[in-house]
């Protein structure tokens, strides 16, 4: 399950559950019309508190999808986990796909703050690996 949602740093992305590759090739599609309303930069703030691990199909067009918000003007993004091995995964696919520099990841087991903490990281660039 996804869900996509503008705000005033630009973009909220929620993923939970069991994702199959079709669903995020259906989620990659609808981003390429949504990012069409976003300013030429913007920062996103993935939730992914209850997603599984994705399946290599379904990392592939997650994959694509990275690709696609830092090419239609994605400044930063914070990550907001809550398991182990999906931090893992995403941290091996946001290197694969270019835009590890960029993302941050915040684990929501150990900060309770996440959403204040990734969004001071998307508006003002204060890193939450550095304080």
């Amino acid at each position: 399950v996804y869900t996509i949602e503008k705000t005033s740093y630009g973009a909220k992305i929620t993923f939970s559950g069991f994702i199959r590759a079709e669903e995020m090739s259906n989620w990659v599609e609808e981003s390429e019309h949504f990012l069409r309303l976003m300013p030429s930069k913007y920062g996103v703030l993935v939730d992914m508190r209850g997603l599984n691990p994705l399946p290599a199909d379904s990392q592939k067009e997650m994959e694509k999808g990275q690709q696609l918000y830092k090419a239609k003007g994605m400044e930063r993004s914070a990550v907001i986990l809550d398991s182990t091995i999906t931090t893992l995964q995403f941290i091996r696919i946001a290197k694969e796909s270019g835009i590890y520099q960029w993302e941050r990841y915040i684990d929501a087991t150990k900060v309770s703050n996440w959403e204040e903490v990734g969004i001071k990281w998307l508006k003002d660039g204060i890193d939450p690996d550095k304080s």
